[in-house]
């Protein structure tokens, strides 16, 4: 399968809890004022990769704690994104994910991903409400979602380092 990539980060420590290999798909409709990453946002750019590569590249590091999904916009790319986080969830690997989407608003056909998601870091950037101190998202309107415990309760629960 293919996928649209604007790069790839082996290791990255800055897109989620532990090492992680950072996949920055190409691809977001939303052109948020002030975005990090301004270079993703064309639907044609970046290169074609196949997701065998990818995944095949991130079994060979045994460092890594997980993957994060990041852009661009994943849930462009559900059914890429989604072979990739499985195969990673099959190698005992966590799934982090950035979305410009509301949890709430996601797309019907975002389940068979979701439910290969750990963590989901919602939410548009937002100029006004972009906060350095911020640990992992840009914006205060942006949620870190443990998508894990938000399953079993059934209600959204926000990630914590400690996991408390």
């Amino acid at each position: 399968m293919q996928i649209r990539i604007a790069g790839l980060v082996p290791e990255s420590y800055v897109d989620g809890a532990g090492i992680r290999f950072a996949i920055f798909m190409q691809g977001c409709l939303r052109n948020c004022e002030g975005c990090h990453n301004p270079e993703t946002h064309a639907l044609d750019g970046g290169r074609l990769m196949n997701t065998a590569e990818i995944i095949s590249a991130i079994k060979r590091n045994t460092l890594l704690d997980g993957i994060t999904l990041t852009g661009g916009e994943p849930f462009l790319q559900i059914d890429s994104a989604n072979e990739i986080a499985r195969a990673v969830k099959n190698f005992g690997l966590n799934v982090w994910c950035y979305t410009g989407f509301i949890f709430e608003n996601l797309p019907p056909d975002a389940a068979p991903l979701l439910r290969n998601i750990d963590v989901l870091i919602d939410g548009e950037f937002i100029e006004s409400q972009r906060d350095l101190e911020l640990q992992f998202r840009g914006s205060r309107n942006q949620r870190i979602i443990d998508l894990n415990k938000t399953r079993e309760q059934n209600k959204i629960v926000l990630w914590t380092e400690n996991g408390g």
